[in-house]
């Protein structure tokens, strides 16, 4: 799933590329019956035609189209969705949605496992309330992360992955941190001492930083507007490297189960 670096890559490009375009048509297949969310998708289509994209901001993995008249569609790309600007092969099998822009572009929203979600409000935290702080924002602070671990006696990666604990964090990044900070990854989130904490946040924000310079990984669907792949997955610690030897000590890196998700990590790095 695109994380909060991936969403961003895909943010800023698209900003200036439909800032100010008008959408002239919108289309929802009717064999993707979940993607639009609250309302009926014939009108989610009636309801975005016609609209001046205002503006492109992002929450946590959600991208927030702002449009004309105050209204807020909203994106989530879940596991394999993407979102292309003028695609070589706009038609393809996979394309769940496509809206036409007065420029004659199209967006195109493709998407293998049907399992994104759409939505035009005119109140956004009926998608977005719950979320917790951004990671890179100025709000999350040391003192804040510290007071939210204190609070938690659930494995540190499982608070990292709560979205309403954090926005924007998911397998990826979290893993990467918990390295960064030789944190391992099942320890009590309410064990961290103040400078375990301190080390994290550091962390936590460095990661994310540096894969935002490197426009997000791809693993396996993610692409950025254009078609183009991220580069972070080819400087990932400890993400996906099974048995590889640790950078840093050479034992191999060991993977478990942990809230549900696959979870890298150093056993000696991360005692």
């Amino acid at each position: 799933m695109p994380e909060l670096p991936e969403v961003e890559t895909i943010r800023r490009d698209l900003l200036q590329l439909v800032r100010g375009r008008t959408i002239t048509d919108a289309f929802i297949s009717p064999n993707a019956p979940r993607l639009v969310q609250i309302i009926a998708p014939a009108d989610f289509c009636r309801g975005l035609t016609g609209r001046r994209i205002e503006d492109v901001d992002r929450r946590g993995k959600y991208l927030l189209f702002r449009v004309a008249r105050g209204l807020t569609w909203a994106v989530h790309l879940r596991m394999t969705g993407r979102l292309l600007h003028n695609p070589a092969e706009p038609d393809g099998p996979y394309v769940r949605a496509h809206f036409r822009l007065d420029d004659g572009a199209r967006i195109v929203f493709v998407d293998l496992r049907k399992f994104g979600t759409m939505w035009l409000v005119d109140d956004e935290s009926l998608v977005i309330g719950a979320l917790g702080p951004e990671p890179l924002g100025e709000s999350f602070t040391l003192a804040l992360l510290s007071g939210l671990l204190a609070r938690r006696s659930a494995p540190v990666k499982a608070v990292l992955l709560d979205q309403t604990a954090i926005a924007g964090i998911g397998n990826i990044y979290a893993d990467e941190a918990l390295f960064a900070a030789r944190i391992n990854p099942r320890r009590p989130a309410d064990s961290l001492s103040r400078p375990a904490a301190r080390r994290l946040h550091a962390a936590i924000q460095e990661v994310l930083l540096t894969a935002l310079g490197d426009r997000g990984s791809s693993f396996r669907d993610y692409l950025d507007p254009s078609g183009r792949e991220g580069g972070h997955h080819l400087k990932v610690k400890v993400f996906r490297r099974t048995e590889e030897p640790c950078y840093d000590c050479a034992r191999p890196i060991k993977r478990i189960k942990l809230a549900g998700r696959s979870t890298h990590f150093c056993p000696k790095c991360q005692r």
